[in-house]
């Protein structure tokens, strides 16, 4: 399979963010070409070889054979919020055309205040019959998750779900036991060693599920029934020829009971593909692609990276991949 794609021509882009999310400001990967289309390689620069390889598996099924069959055509997105103040974060979920958003909380030791201001105007924004989640990525305690989704719950006017609250899996379990909103798993999930082993059952009520660096659309629909608990899939932050992966996995799980954290583009200021085959939300939806999108070469000239050293880098880095991931081939999909 690897042998199949054109890593010669491998393209390296960097696209500028709206707001600063994940601790960056500027979004990088590679794009590259195999017989089924285009595909992105985009882990964060604090992955490892290893870990990044899972990354690597996605791009080489979407290249290579192309994605199950899906079984809806569209998918319900939820907005997501970063950590903005409140002006803002009102003003992304009432422009969204969203029913549901995602808001980033405790980007900082001492960001209660601020992420109840944030929880609040997106109340405000959506109305009373809009889907409000919030996510933590696994900062907090179990006594500061307790606390905390307590006080978020109640300016949220009822909290869909709260994502990862806390690292672990046993923490997860105790806060579970706890608070009165849902629990969503997502570092749990894809951190483990075993994604398709690892027990969320007791722990969560909500899987979240991100295909790209669970190692391809086939490989994350076997560890979302692994799960046993209804899905949600969400974005690792990809440009729309990464991004289509993920709906294709939306798009193919039997069964989908949550909005989607898909709508991710809004966080960057370009696109690899042209304007009108980019993957932002209509009316709160997404369409499923029925196969990989191509490059638009003007988009591709807009966001080609221009420093040498970080090309350099990040060819270095698929080279070194590739080459982890020939040692693993029960990561390949075939």
């Amino acid at each position: 399979m690897l042998d199949d794609i054109d890593f010669a021509n491998a393209r390296v882009y960097a696209i500028p963010m709206t707001t600063r999310f994940r601790g960056i400001t500027v979004r990088e990967g590679v794009l590259f070409e195999g017989p089924a289309g285009w595909a992105e390689f985009c882990p964060f620069d604090d992955y490892d070889d290893q870990v990044s390889a899972s990354w690597l598996a996605t791009a080489v099924e979407q290249c290579t054979i192309g994605w199950p069959t899906a079984v809806r055509d569209k998918i319900p997105i939820n907005c997501t919020v970063p950590a903005v103040g409140p002006e803002r974060a009102h003003e992304i979920a009432r422009t969204s055309g969203c029913a549901t958003a995602k808001i980033k909380v405790a980007d900082h030791p001492d960001s209660l205040a601020e992420d109840l201001a944030r929880v609040e105007a997106v109340r405000d924004a959506l109305g009373a019959n809009g889907h409000v989640r919030v996510d933590a990525n696994g900062v907090w305690d179990v006594e500061t998750a307790v606390k905390h989704i307590a006080l978020l719950d109640k300016a949220a006017g009822g909290l869909e779900y709260v994502e990862q609250p806390c690292k672990t899996i046993e923490e997860l379990a105790e806060v579970r036991r706890q608070v009165n909103p849902l629990i969503a798993a997502d570092e749990s999930i894809r951190r483990a060693d075993d994604p398709m082993r690892v027990a969320v059952a007791g722990a969560a009520d909500v899987a979240v599920i991100k295909c790209t660096p669970l190692g391809g659309v086939r490989r994350a629909m076997r560890i979302a029934e692994a799960a046993g608990l209804p899905c949600a899939v969400s974005s690792a932050l990809e440009t729309s020829v990464g991004l289509g992966a993920q709906l294709a996995l939306a798009g193919a799980l039997p069964h989908l009971d949550f909005a989607c954290g898909l709508g991710t583009l809004s966080l960057l200021k370009g696109d690899t593909v042209g304007v009108e085959a980019s993957l932002r939300p209509v009316e709160g939806s997404l369409p499923v692609p029925t196969a990989p999108l191509a490059v638009d070469l003007e988009a591709w000239e807009s966001v080609r990276h221009t420093d040498p050293e970080r090309t350099t880098w990040w060819l270095d880095r698929l080279d070194r991949v590739r080459s982890v991931l020939a040692t693993t081939p029960e990561l390949l999909t075939r």
